[in-house]
This record gives structure tokens, sequence and C-alpha cells, in this order.
């Protein structure tokens, strides 16, 4: 079957600077090279300094005259985050570009990170938490649009309010919903906050559909030695056109969420083919997990205790 190409256009990014996490491959190598060859600085926190060379040197492939670069940062690390952050505000250029894309998902056995937060709670929501705050002043002075990459998965499952790091009871596919509502959840408070204290950023959340990349693919490190059916499944539908996704093509809702014109604070943004899975990049309503206000103050306030990052009141 015939794909149909999906693109859309990126505003100029000339003049501004974007950071985009997991951008050393699959889905944020592509938002980070659309950014690049549009004329954004890109910086690319990175936790394997190989992977981020490869990433520079992918992304001028395709932009000779990018403006990129790698600075050291493990989301599973709250030190390393907030090295991160203080290199960034003594470097002092306003950030008008976050896209918090970077993730870990469904490790078989539970794994903590360097904190000891159940692995994928600890990265996919709270590192990128105190990722924000610790650059919120340079968020602040680029006026800048911070876009919270969520999933399908956080249409399924809950908060575990009782067992937040899964300490009790652990299930990979579980604990991925947890942790992307969570984000997602926070993503939305960041929108409210930033209007209520006049902060002059713009959150809103995204999700890319499915599409083959190597969140699902054979991790040795989170436990998986081979792809399992499921992402072999994935990369067979995609490659004939079949309801699902490419990399590129996932990259769409994402880039469309942080730079778009036309793109909301407090919007969510995904594919728009059938079930969402795959298709050109719209609004879409946000998903029932997502809605209860209460439920992102909660969020919130249990984050700033457990990384012992606060923003300021509201």
């Amino acid at each position: 079957m015939a794909r149909r190409t999906i693109d859309i256009t990126i505003p100029t990014q000339t003049g501004r600077r974007a950071v985009v996490t997991g951008g050393s491959d699959g889905i944020g190598l592509r938002i980070a090279t659309r950014l690049a060859r549009a004329g954004a600085e890109v910086i690319l926190p990175v936790r394997n300094p190989a992977k981020g060379d490869a990433a520079v040197r992918a992304i001028r492939a395709e932009a000779p005259d990018a403006v990129v670069r790698t600075l050291p940062m493990d989301l599973s690390s709250l030190e390393s985050v907030a090295s991160f952050g203080a290199e960034m505000r003594a470097d002092g250029a306003p950030i008008h570009v976050l896209v918090g894309n970077a993730g870990v998902m469904t490790p078989p056995e539970r794994q903590t990170t360097v904190d000891g937060f159940e692995l994928q709670f600890g990265t996919n929501h709270l590192g990128h938490f105190a990722l924000v705050g610790h650059l919120l002043p340079l968020l602040r002075e680029g006026g800048a649009r911070v876009t919270s990459q969520v999933s399908v998965s956080a249409n399924q499952g809950s908060i575990n309010w009782d067992d937040p790091n899964g300490e009790r009871s652990y299930r990979g596919g579980r604990a991925y919903s947890h942790s992307k509502i969570a984000f997602g959840l926070f993503g939305l408070e960041l929108d409210r906050r930033s209007r209520l204290g006049h902060w002059g950023i713009t959150s809103n959340l995204a999700h890319p559909g499915v599409a083959p990349t190597s969140l699902l693919a054979a991790r040795p490190e989170l436990g998986r030695a081979k792809d399992g059916v499921d992402v072999r499944l994935i990369r067979w539908l995609s490659a004939r056109g079949i309801l699902l996704g490419t990399p590129e093509s996932a990259a769409l809702p994402a880039l469309y969420a942080a730079v778009s014109p036309d793109a909301r604070g407090g919007a969510f943004y995904g594919p728009s083919g059938p079930a969402h899975l795959g298709g050109a990049p719209a609004e879409q309503p946000l998903y029932s997990r997502l809605r209860s206000e209460d439920d992102a103050r909660r969020i919130w306030t249990l984050s700033e205790r457990l990384t012992g990052v606060e923003y300021p009141r509201v």
C-alpha cells in the first residue's frame, strides 16, 4: 500500500533557542532536525555522548548550517538535571522552545533511578518536572512554548497515588501509563500556573500515535534482550502504511504543538488518523485521565516534594 506523505510547515526559527530531550534518536532526532533546518539553535541534553555526537552529525547532514550542540544530562538523575540547568542559566540565553520528548518504556522488572524512584516515573515525569523548574528563568525570558510528549498510554490506567514508585506492586505497562498521565497533568498545570502567575510561558501536550522507534525495541539495559512481537508488528504495519505512522510523521504533532502559531496553551495535539495512531497532526480532546485540575495540582505538589524543586507560588 502506498503511503501518503504527511508534513507540516515549520515557521522560521531563526534567532530562537530550542531544547529537545530525547533528541539523539527516533522521534526526538526528527524533531531536533526539523527545528535546526528552520534556523533554531538546538540544544540536545544527552546521557550517551556517542549517541549525541552521532545525532549532531545526522542533523548537520540534513542542515549543514545548523547550530546544534549537546550537553550532558541524565533525566534519571536529579543531580544531573540540576547541573544541566545550572550550566544553561550560567550561559544566560533565553529558551524559546522546550520539547520534553525523552522517555523509557516498560522494563519487565522494576528498576529505579539514581534517586530511588521507579525508573519510568522518575525519568518520564519527575526528571522533566525538575528540568522545567531549573530552566524556568530562561523559559520566562524567552516567552517559551513548552511541549510535553505524552502517549496513547496516557489514555489507559491511572495515577497510582498510593504507590507512585511501584514499591509494593509493579507492572511495566501500568507504571508507564502512570508516568505519562503524571507528565500530561504537569504540562497542563504548568500552563494554568503560567497564566495565573503571568510567567509568559505557553504549555501544551502532544502524543506521537504509534510508530516504529527504539522505545519498544530490544534494550538489554531495560531487561529486553530482543525485539518483542509488538514492535515487530508495529514495524510491519508502518512499512505498509496501515494505520500507524512513521518516525517522521510521529514527530509532527510535537513540532506543531511547539512552533505553530495556531497551537494553543493547554491544548492536546496528536495524529488525526483512525484511532489517532497515525496521520496528520491536529488538536484532540483531552484524555479523560488528564481532565482533573485537582489531580494536576496534586501531582504538582507531590513532584515538588519528591524532587525538591519548587516553583514560584501563584
